[in-house]
């Protein structure tokens, strides 16, 4: 064995030792946490992919940044990561390994969301900065833990959710930017609702459920599936438990509302203002669930200790709903509103405060990403929130302080659920 590969094997061994699978001693310094911990604006930033299925293979390229190495758990997936890069990414099978590498400045996690918390804590373990796929993480106990591992290691977060600063947001014909504006101006009055419904596109993905009669199948070669399950509790293999399917089971996601739930709420935290809080109360209305897979529901309504309320109309039924409704105003779908000349007036409102809409150069100047570990836990707590009702089938009171449910032992369970050994956060 070179004297290279000797030295990376030692690096994971140590990096694996000292953490424990969790968290413990600051093992890997990456070059750019060497000296003042900042990168001239020259350089190029380097980074690893955990997670090469799918969304992975989309985000090969983002501004700033060179693609050196990619992970996963599926040789196949892993082969064809390999050659889309051109044969100038590395290829591991084991995400430590990964991130073992020194030469590597961010990871990014583009696994299914029972490994996004995990694999976040010990990538800022590993003296990484991460680029994380929504949902953030798959229980408020693993979104709590990852905030708390940013702030311990000092690293920079990005959420990959961008409509709270780019690109027109479902349904509405513009940007966010003009509807922060407007509710920030209180022309609409308040407290508001914001209902997310069919006419914004909320339900294209309701349908995204699980299987309740699946029967164990052969393992495939080229798939690991003990890794790809992790810290999930064992469950026989079929196929519609893995890759684009695994979304339809509590174990690894929460449907539709886990998939898409972040992308419609977080901006609606952000345009009401509430990225430093959460709801007090989430009522449902749904079907009794299976324990292990996920089904659809009615309706879902969040409500704030302010009054305000997100309104998730799984059935579609409130088509003529207004997006945001207060007592002074109405905004509708493409921007219609019942306020007269509403588009010349948002151009005399303030502008809301400036973000940092660049992960490159969040990571060079140290200031933390738009949508980062602090309002992306806050608005995938909300997701989290309904998803534990809907499991549980009832209305459920929050302390956003505490971040815990009052009074109810059984929701409590699942803010910090129980992961398979060895595999900790």
């Amino acid at each position: 064995m070179s004297k290279n590969k000797n030295a990376i094997s030692h690096s994971r061994r140590n990096f694996v030792k000292n953490s424990a699978l969790a968290l413990g001693a600051f093992t890997i310094v990456p070059r750019h946490v060497l000296g003042k911990g900042f990168l001239a604006p020259s350089d190029t930033l380097t980074k690893g992919i955990i997670g090469v299925g799918g969304m992975g293979r989309g985000h090969f390229g983002y501004e700033g940044t060179k693609l050196v190495a990619v992970c996963d758990v599926d040789k196949k997936h892993l082969k064809e990561a390999i050659d889309q890069s051109g044969g100038q990414a590395r290829g591991y099978a084991d995400f430590r390994d990964l991130l073992a590498q020194p030469d590597i400045d961010i990871v990014h996690i583009a696994t299914p969301p029972h490994w996004h918390g995990v694999m976040s804590v010990m990538a800022a373990q590993a003296g990484k900065d991460v680029w994380c796929e929504k949902p953030m993480t798959r229980t408020i106990g693993e979104g709590k833990r990852v905030v708390e591992a940013m702030e311990q290691y000092g690293r920079m977060f990005r959420l990959n959710t961008w409509f709270r600063f780019t690109d027109n947001f479902y349904g509405m014909n513009t940007t966010v930017k003009p509807l922060k504006k407007v509710v920030e101006s209180g022309i609409l009055g308040w407290p508001l609702t914001v209902n997310i419904s069919g006419v914004t596109g909320f339900n294209w993905k309701f349908y995204w459920v699980g299987k309740t009669n699946l029967e164990p199948t052969p393992v495939p070669e080229e798939l690991d599936y003990d890794m790809w399950l992790g810290p999930a509790q064992f469950k026989p293999y079929h196929p519609h438990r893995v890759h684009g399917t695994f979304r339809g089971y509590w174990d690894y996601d929460g449907g539709g509302l886990g998939d898409m739930g972040q992308h419609y709420i977080d901006p609606v935290q952000y345009i009401l203002g509430k990225d430093d809080t959460s709801p007090i109360r989430v009522d449902i209305d749904c079907p009794q669930q299976h324990d292990d897979a996920v089904g659809t529901w009615r309706r879902i309504e969040f409500t704030y200790a302010d009054g305000c309320k997100i309104i998730l109309d799984g059935e579609n039924k409130d088509t003529n709903a207004a997006y945001i409704e207060g007592p002074k105003g109405k905004i509708y779908r493409g921007f219609k509103s019942t306020i007269p000349n509403i588009l010349p007036l948002i151009d005399t409102f303030p502008d809301p405060a400036p973000q940092v809409t660049s992960f490159s150069e969040s990571v060079k100047s140290r200031q933390k990403f738009g949508l980062n570990e602090l309002n992306g836990h806050r608005s995938c707590t909300v997701v989290n929130m309904g998803k534990i009702a809907l499991q549980l089938g009832r209305s459920l009171n929050f302390d956003p302080v505490k971040q815990e449910f009052i009074n109810d032992e059984a929701a409590n369970r699942l803010i910090n659920q129980p992961m398979r050994g060895p595999w900790k956060i």
